[in-house]
Parts: structure tokens; sequence; C-alpha cells
């Protein structure tokens, strides 16, 4: 047999890049077409490749390159061979990912005494697993704009007018708001408070009997929404009184569901405000009247009352507090593994995977980065009910990796929770905060990548 040509033109890609073979490979299992075939390049393989032992790569292999290099296979010096076939188009369903554990898995464990450091990235299967189309985040100045005319609603005291009011209508205003919420589609739900707000507390004063309860529960579940959006603007002084009124009407629509729902929220803005003895103690307290309340506790039961555990646990991490966030996080485990599933009960996506992902987080806040990507491991993303949900799991496992120096994990996991969710990157300060920390610490091989995500979203070193 005559001797292998070396592919010299590979092989300069590779060192032009500044990258060893090990990085080389593991990039290319990074790419989207790398984690929608479950490929497994390595180190050996780049070297064969390199060596001429491979003249024409296999098809995902090929196309993985084409994603990482922006080059054709013969410009990176293959040749084609004329016995190649296409791939199939055919698509993976998601119960084939769902099936292969690697598909899944946020990282796959390592080995060795620093495993927890070595442990890689598997692939978040943002694009291969959701098919759900998000649309392009507005601008800074419209959301500025909706913003204030959301202050202007939530100060507005002036009497309502004597019109027709239509709860049905409202219920199905209400429920768009929430899904767009737990869509992440920001900007759509921001613009459409402010009105629904008003019509809200029109129906509140204007109605009576069971309508007003009913206008009640809806008022409450809207100033939920609003608190929430201010609180990822970061906006303390608007998410409180949004809180204290989602609060004030759960309690005059007279249902212990709400009222433990909208406890949720007032829980997670004295959190922002910094007091977190005091979110601790409002979550527990309202999770302990819902379990004294309720004797037999539905799925909807079960998924507020595990919230508000998982609120408190969170509080409590963010005083230190080991013991309390432990015992919080076992109750609210518990009441996962009595509900049985990952569902969206009383909007809550509560649910055992649910669970998880407040244990990255609590893993995080006590500094437990290694701890925070085991837990992050063992999530299965699919089966997270919302996007909200599955993206701030994303921005969590992303800030782990960086604070365990792995800053090529940390971008590859940003850049997925940004395509599957844009605005959550895009229009929150606290994610563009994370772009700025993965640009200013990123390696050589590492940093023009970053520097084009982060000028793609306008941000500066």
């Amino acid at each position: 047999m005559p001797e292998a040509t070396p592919n010299v033109r590979l092989r300069n890609w590779r060192q032009k890049a500044d990258l060893t073979r090990a990085e080389m490979a593991k990039m290319v299992n990074l790419t989207k077409i790398g984690i929608k075939h479950n490929l497994t390049c390595d180190e050996e393989r780049i070297r064969r490749w390199e060596a001429g032992e491979v003249s024409w790569p296999h098809e995902p292999y090929r196309l993985a390159l084409t994603d990482l290099t922006h080059l054709d296979p013969e410009d990176l010096g293959f040749v084609p061979n004329k016995r190649a076939r296409p791939l199939s188009n055919s698509p993976i369903l998601v119960d084939t990912l769902v099936n292969a554990p690697r598909a899944v898995n946020l990282v796959e464990q390592g080995e060795g005494e620093n495993d927890v450091r070595r442990r890689e990235f598997v692939g978040l299967t943002g694009a291969a697993l959701f098919s759900a189309v998000i649309g392009q985040p507005g601008t800074a100045q419209g959301r500025d704009l909706d913003i204030e005319n959301l202050a202007a609603a939530l100060v507005d005291y002036s009497a309502p007018a004597d019109s027709p009011i239509n709860l049905e209508s409202l219920t199905r205003a209400v429920a768009t708001a929430k899904r767009n919420y737990q869509a992440c589609r920001y900007a759509q739900v921001t613009a459409m408070l402010p009105a629904l707000l008003r019509k809200l507390r029109a129906a509140c004063m204007l109605l009576h009997g069971d309508d007003r309860l009913r206008a009640h529960t809806l008022c409450a579940e809207a100033y939920h929404v609003t608190s929430s959006i201010l609180l990822k603007q970061e906006d303390k002084g608007l998410a409180w009184l949004a809180a204290d009124r989602s609060v004030q009407a759960a309690h005059a629509s007279q249902s212990p569901l709400m009222i433990g729902s909208s406890s949720r929220i007032i829980t997670r803005a004295l959190m922002d405000g910094g007091h977190h003895r005091a979110a601790t103690d409002a979550a527990r307290s309202a999770a302990e009247r819902m379990h004294a309340d309720l004797t037999a506790l539905s799925p909807d039961d079960l998924s507020i009352y595990g919230s508000l555990l998982l609120c408190g646990a969170i509080a409590a991490a963010n005083t230190g507090n080991r013991h309390n966030t432990s015992e919080l996080l076992d109750e609210a485990a518990e009441a996962g593994t009595r509900l049985g599933h990952d569902g969206n009960h009383m909007w809550t996506a509560f649910g055992p995977n649910n669970v998880l992902c407040h244990q990255v987080n609590v893993a995080l806040r006590f500094g437990d980065a290694g701890t925070a990507i085991d837990y992050a491991r063992r999530v299965a993303l699919d089966k997270l009910p919302i996007n909200e949900r599955k993206a701030t799991l994303l921005l969590d496992t992303s800030r782990a990796f960086l604070m365990c120096s792995q800053h090529d994990k940390a971008l590859h996991v940003l850049r997925a929770a940004g395509e599957l969710a844009p605005e959550e990157v895009s229009g929150r300060p606290a994610a563009l905060r994370l772009v700025r920390d993965i640009l200013a610490a990123a390696p050589i091989s590492v940093r023009r990548e970053a520097r084009e995500y982060a000028a793609s979203l306008g941000v500066s070193a």
C-alpha cells in the first residue's frame, strides 16, 4: 500500500486556530451537527485525519467540520469519495434523543482525582430537542418604553370607566401573558400588561359576588407576571409593588391556592431586596399553612407547595444556612416524588427535574460549582415543561463551568440558552454580566468566539 499523504491543510487550520488535537475534537462534538448526531470525535480521530489515513470522513463528521471551520471538506484537504452516501434527512425524534443518555445529559462524568473539573459538556440539545420558534427580542428603546408604560399602569389610581367587562376574555388574556412569560417572550408580555392591568383593576372594582372573586384571582396572576418581568429587569421598586399587589389580590380572591401562589413572588421580591431570612420564613410559613389546610393534596396543591419550598431553599442558601436549605430541598423533592412528573400546574413548572434545577442553583450560591455541574448532568432537559426554566438552568450551568475555568463549555452552554430563549440572554442584565465575565476571562482559544458572541449582543468588555 502506498504511504498516506499528510493532510497539511487540516493541520494548518488547527494550528492557526491555536487548538490541540484534543481541543479540536471536543469542538467537533460541540457543533450543532455534533450534538444532533451524538458524535464522539477524539484526539486519535483528528490525528488520523491529519496523517491522511482517512481521505474522506463519514458525513456527520464532514458536516461537523464544516460547521466548525466554515470551510468545505475539499478546502480542508480531504478528497471526495464517490461511494459516500448522504446522511438520511429523517428528523431525530425527541423520544430518540431522550433514550440516548449522552444526548440529554448536560455533562458527562470524567475520571480521576480532578473529575469534577474534567466533566465534559456533551450538548444541550437546544436546537435539537426544542423546535419552538422564539421571536426576536425588541429593541432596548422599545423595552424601556414598555417598562415606563407598565410603571404608569401600576400607579394609576383613577376611577375606572363603567363599561362592559368580559371575564372570559380577561381569562384568556391572563393565560396568554403567563404562556408568553414562560416561553421567554418578555417583550410581548411587557407590551400587553399595562392595558390588561387596567382592565383587571376595573373588573375588581365594578363586579360583584363570584365574578369579583374570579377577577381578583386573575389580577393576582397578572401582577405575579408583572413582578416576575420586573425582577428580571432588576427594577426592585416596581417589582416589589407588583408583588404586593399580587398578594393583596390573592387574599381578596379567598383562594388558598392563589394565596400560596402569590407568596412565591413575595418571597422572590424579598430575596431580590436582600431580605433572605425574611424570604425564607415567608416561604416556609406559606408552605406550612398550605400543608395544614389541605388534607388530600391535588397536583395543583402539590405544585404550589413544592414551589414554595424551593423558593425557601434558595432564600435559605443566600443566608448560608446549609441545614435549612437541605431540609427545604428534601421536602420539595418529596413533593416532586409524590407528584410523579414535571407538569405546569398553576403555572409552576414544578416536578422532580425542577427540584434538580434548584439544586444546581443552590450549589452555585454555596460556591460548589462542581456539585452544580453534577446536578445539571442529571436533569432531563426535555422534561422541563417551559423554556424559562430550561434557559435559567443553562445560565446556571454556564456560570458553574466558568467558575471551574471551563470557558469553552461556559460559552457553549450560554449560546445554547440564547438559541433556546433569545430574550433570556439579550434582555436580562444578569445574563449580559455573565457574557462579560466569560469574555473577560476567556483564554486565547475561546476569546475570538466569545468576542464575536458578545458583539452580537451589543456587549463590550
